[in-house]
């Protein structure tokens, strides 16, 4: 079985590298990573580009459709309010989440956003492996912006 948590941190560790919050994510289909992302909100001065939404773009670039059905995401840190309307809107089926967000995590740390009963699709999601790895990364890196 494919360690699709392990590839997510490795983009995680790209944007570390490019003194980005490290957070990394892949977009798997029908057992394959159809994209990547990693946040890159400061080098391109872009609130919207989280690791999330850049995978997003990309798997719709992908398989030429915003709708991306029975893919699952697996991102290192718990989604925002932001990357969670786009996981919404997208139709994606299933999110895996490393680290919990008790700041603004809104898939079970603050909020549960996509359990909504008004919300027409709801993926599934879960927390993974990894996520003391993931949140010693994100420590790490805060502490060395001190």
């Amino acid at each position: 079985m494919n360690d699709y948590m392990r590839e997510a941190l490795k983009e995680a560790y790209k944007a570390y590298k490019k003194d980005e919050v490290p957070v990394g994510a892949v977009i798997v289909w029908n057992d394959k990573i159809i994209s990547r992302g990693h946040n890159m909100t400061e080098s391109l001065q872009d609130a919207t580009l989280h690791a999330e939404m850049i995978a997003i773009k990309k798997a719709s670039r992908y398989l030429k459709s915003w709708r991306l059905e029975d893919s699952t995401l697996y991102v290192t840190l718990e989604p925002c309010v932001m990357c969670a309307g786009a996981i919404y809107l997208s139709r994606i089926k299933k999110v895996i989440y490393a680290a919990k967000d008790p700041k603004s995590g809104v898939l079970t740390s603050r909020e549960n956003l996509l359990d909504k009963d008004w919300l027409n699709h709801k993926p599934e999601y879960e927390q993974g492996k990894y996520s003391q790895f993931s949140g010693q990364l994100l420590k790490r890196f805060f502490k060395k912006l001190r």
